[in-house]
């Protein structure tokens, strides 16, 4: 059986740094067995989350679907005043609607967390602060997290990384949501006969 990874992240500028780096960690995945769906730029343009609003939008279903089947996720997000943009925040709040879930949330998912941002103070605190946020939601953040700064790397019009260091741990980060969805279904697969 496949394992699915759910990218989420970007900005609302179609093909802009962060969606490029989403891709390259999604391609990651793919190198190791993964199917991947992306939902980034004007995917993400969704109302503002209230709880107590019970339609939701087909984009917003969408997303609540897709994090709801995914064995992992990457997330991407730009790094807007030192934090996570408002877009990527807000389709993070729809994950609210999983809370009645067997695996409520994030709980029992890999999450492989990417900032960019122009500078590296702007990037380290949006990676940390992607991180607190998937730790609140019961996910599992990977063991490597990246944080990109735009200053000093650059994505090409094919999405090509203009340092192989850095194009190395993004993929390593999309490999790494792989490998603990593997392990994890061994583990609950091993436990249920």
């Amino acid at each position: 059986m496949t394992v699915t990874v759910v990218g989420i992240g970007g900005s609302i500028r179609a093909d802009s740094q962060s969606e490029r780096a989403l891709r390259v960690a999604l391609a990651g995945a793919e190198e190791a067995g993964a199917r991947t769906i992306a939902i980034s730029g004007s995917d993400l343009v969704l109302p503002f989350y209230d709880p107590a609003v019970t339609e939701r939008t087909e984009a917003a279903r969408r997303l609540v679907d897709a994090v709801r089947e995914a064995d992992g996720v990457v997330l991407v997000s730009p790094g807007y005043h030192g934090t996570v943009s408002g877009l990527l925040k807000n389709a993070l709040d729809y994950i609210e609607d999983l809370r009645q879930e067997p695996h409520p949330y994030l709980d029992g998912r890999a999450v492989g967390c990417v900032a960019t941002a122009y500078g590296w103070q702007a990037s380290v605190t949006t990676l940390t602060a992607l991180r607190s946020i998937v730790h609140a939601l019961r996910g599992w953040p990977t063991p490597l997290g990246v944080a990109l700064n735009s200053t000093e790397v650059i994505f090409d019009g094919e999405g090509c990384c203009s340092d192989a260091k850095t194009s190395g741990n993004l993929r390593t980060v999309g490999r790494q949501v792989v490998e603990f969805a593997l392990s994890r279904r061994e583990q609950v697969l091993g436990s249920n006969p």
